[in-house]
């Protein structure tokens, strides 16, 4: 049977119900960094922070490292509830890559100097197995918050969204590890810290389709009829 677009349109509105306006992804970034730089800063504080910190930080490399990690999580994160939006450009995902490349060429531009300095010794690797775990603890409360946050959002990009929540994450507990862990040899930072931050955003890549699945349209499927039959 045949119906007016008035008509379709005047039942569409009875049914539709209130939705609550979904706040702007910097207004979203703002309360996820907040809470997630609260609980940073609590680890760090229980985990004790370096005696040589002050120092550290005199070192142009070490703060542009650190600096580069940081803002590696808020781009990351400002990505992540970017690509929730329809109709927010492309281009955005794409935020954390010039930190991250800062991240990556510091690191590098540091095993180079341990290189020219010590040779092969300067690059030497060991094992580590305090890293990864620290960044998993310092990560999983602001990863935990954003894919909350994320999931309220369109799942238009669930793959890239979920990578860049995870990103976020991983690279603030990245960032935390170097206030308390005395590890600055870049090649292990390199491996270990850079390494795992990257292992921990392939994995929320991975399971982008399972934490933003698109909803199935609901079908009403009318129940079946038996025909009658005359006796």
């Amino acid at each position: 049977m045949a119906i007016r677009s008035e008509d379709l349109l005047k039942a569409l509105a009875a049914d539709a119900a209130p939705v609550r306006r979904l706040a702007s992804p910097m207004t979203r970034l703002g309360v996820w960094l907040t809470a997630s730089v609260a609980y940073t800063v609590v680890i760090v504080a229980v985990m004790g922070v370096r005696p040589d910190l002050p120092l550290r930080l005199t070192d142009p490399r070490f703060a542009v490292e650190l600096g580069a990690t940081f803002m590696t999580g808020v781009l990351a994160a400002a990505a992540a509830f970017c690509a929730g939006c329809p109709g927010r450009p492309i281009w955005e995902r794409f935020a954390p890559l010039p930190a991250l490349a800062v991240w990556f060429f510091s690191l590098g531009e540091g095993c180079w100097q341990s290189f020219v300095h010590a040779g092969a010794l300067g690059l030497g690797f060991q094992l580590d197995f305090l890293c990864f775990p620290s960044i998993l603890l310092v990560s999983i409360v602001p990863a935990a918050l954003i894919l909350i946050m994320i999931r309220h959002a369109a799942p238009i990009a669930p793959v890239s969204t979920t990578a860049l929540a995870t990103l976020a994450a991983a690279a603030l507990g990245a960032t935390a590890l170097r206030l308390f862990h005395e590890q600055d040899a870049s090649a292990m930072i390199l491996v270990w810290q850079f390494g795992s931050v990257a292992l921990l955003a392939s994995l929320g890549a991975l399971a982008g389709h399972q934490i933003l699945p698109w909803p199935l349209p609901r079908v009403a499927v009318e129940p079946t009829r038996t025909p009658r039959t005359d006796t």
